[in-house]
């Protein structure tokens, strides 16, 4: 049973020697950058091990994998992008670096570079591959219009939360895993599970991203502190809050969201302090167990090798508790 860091060395080996187009300078150089400034890989890490755990080999996912990541980070430089981030993984972000046309143009050439990967496998895998990455591309452009329409609606449930995100970030997961489990050649029925255990994996892992975006340490979370208060998104934190609040402590919350002028750290600093006495932390605390509870359930029944099952589940676990 291979370790995570093996699998991640592998990939980041492949990123190293893969020829990467140079010129013009002023598209790839971006690219570059997003690329070599680190980060999780998460996902491509995922395809590569899914692909052993149904008996494959994960030099075979080595270019689902690479889509895999190439397409991540083109959702990220638009992102960035969208929210006017300032920050990613602790550096400057594409359109800050450059500038916001660069940072347009770079991102939709590593969406274009993303799919020419699947070009190494025969055709009727190239099919399946293609066909699930296109309408998980399309769930997530729709899973980023849904996060930017509720920053304007003043009221947002958490159920429509939650399909927002697992449109957003968890199909993605999902999606890495069954790549690998497509690849290996395993069933029909295998490789859904695989994507529902992915998928459950991917809302465990959103809903930490924002509990850790309001409570982490910017020092070792990568982002600047209090991100998606500033940048007014109803999280799975402010809904909770909001839902449970006075009717005082609404008229606050609400007033701090649309407040313009107020500087930014006192607007954090109030923000949290409502969240705090909301119970909304503890509340989203329990359903990132849920999540990951429900990601383990899947994988019980999925037909695999005990160790196999157990690195999964090790993986699971320390996603639920990370701290970046």
């Amino acid at each position: 049973m291979k370790e995570l860091i093996f699998y991640k060395a592998a990939l980041e080996s492949a990123m190293e020697n893969h020829q990467w187009p140079h010129d013009p300078q002023q598209l790839y150089s971006p690219i570059a950058y997003i690329l070599g400034i680190g980060g999780k890989r998460l996902r491509p890490v995922l395809t590569l091990m899914t692909c052993d755990c149904f008996g494959g080999a994960h030099q075979d996912a080595m270019p689902a994998a690479l889509a895999v990541e190439l397409f991540h980070n083109f959702s990220l430089i638009h992102d960035d992008i969208m929210d006017q981030a300032p920050l990613r993984r602790g550096q400057m972000t594409v359109h800050h670096k450059w500038d916001l046309n660069t940072g347009i143009l770079s991102g939709d050439a590593l969406l274009i570079l993303a799919y020419q990967h699947f070009e190494a496998y025969a055709p009727d895998v190239f099919m399946d591959l293609a066909r699930l990455f296109s309408k998980t591309a399309l769930e997530v452009c729709e899973g980023q219009q849904y996060d930017m329409d509720f920053e304007t609606r003043a009221e947002v449930a958490l159920d429509q939360y939650l399909k927002m995100i697992e449109y957003k970030t968890a199909v993605l997961v999902g999606a890495a895993m069954k790549m690998g489990a497509i690849v290996a050649g395993a069933s029909d029925q295998a490789q859904q599970r695989i994507y529902d255990f992915g998928l459950s994996l991917g809302m465990a892992f959103q809903l930490q991203d924002d509990y850790l975006d309001a409570f982490g340490d910017p020092e070792h979370f990568g982002k600047q502190a209090g991100g998606d208060i500033l940048s007014g998104k109803k999280t799975y934190l402010y809904l909770a809050a909001f839902s449970a609040a006075s009717a005082d402590q609404r008229t606050e919350l609400l007033d701090l969201f649309q407040n313009k002028t107020l500087a930014n750290d006192t607007k954090i600093s109030r923000v949290l302090d409502l969240f705090e006495a909301t119970g909304a932390p503890i509340q989203a605390q329990r359903a990132i167990k849920h999540y990951t509870h429900e990601a383990f359930q899947q994988l019980d029944a999925i037909e695999m090798a005990p160790t196999y099952k157990e690195q999964l589940r090790v993986f699971g676990t320390a996603l639920m508790d990370r701290t970046v």
